[in-house]
């Protein structure tokens, strides 16, 4: 059998021409790339908040990282996009323009700035600012197997001090899932 006589199959299985010759010009299988929307569906259920081609776009990008990973032993470094993307997608945070300096996006009436806690990364803590203009702030950690958790603070909570950013330790904050997102 040739790497060609799915197309054969296609014609057979009522396939239009179009199709085929499309099939022809790319050199894909289309039994063998079915997205499987069983877990699209669980996971755009998890992120009510979001925007639904925007958190397929999310996983798509988690589930590229992850597979780059167990091919190379390496992680791709973009753990502040995808986290970022996260609160979005999951959260419904509505985030400013790039490059825009004070906090990465709005939720409700609240400036969010978001952190993101790489499995990379030695410990659970993260520094920000203390001249951001938030009024809370969103931790977002992802494991080693590119689970994603996030932890809200409010910015009266953080560490009182005189140096130009605040610690905050991952484990000090209170889970945040019944803590209203809005």
């Amino acid at each position: 059998m040739s790497d060609w006589d799915f197309l054969y199959d296609m014609h057979d299985a009522g396939y239009s021409p179009e199709q085929i010759s499309d099939a022809a010009a790319c050199g894909y299988n289309p039994w063998e790339w079915e997205p499987d929307f069983e877990d699209d569906e669980e996971f755009l259920a998890s992120c009510p908040q979001g925007d639904p081609e925007l958190a397929l776009i999310f996983e798509r990008l988690v589930d590229n990282a992850r597979s780059y990973h167990e091919r190379t032993g390496r992680y791709l470094q973009i753990w502040g996009e995808l986290g970022e993307l996260y609160a979005e997608v999951r959260y419904g945070i509505k985030r400013h323009k790039p490059h825009t300096r004070g906090s990465d996006g709005k939720l409700g009436n609240d400036f969010i700035e978001i952190k993101t806690i790489s499995p990379e990364k030695d410990g659970e803590q993260v520094q920000v600012k203390r001249a951001g203009n938030f009024n809370r702030l969103l931790i977002i950690k992802i494991s080693g197997h590119f689970e994603f958790e996030g932890r809200f603070i409010k910015r009266k909570h953080l560490s009182k001090g005189d140096g130009a950013y605040a610690r905050v330790s991952w484990s000090k904050i209170p889970p945040t899932e019944d803590e209203s997102q809005t």
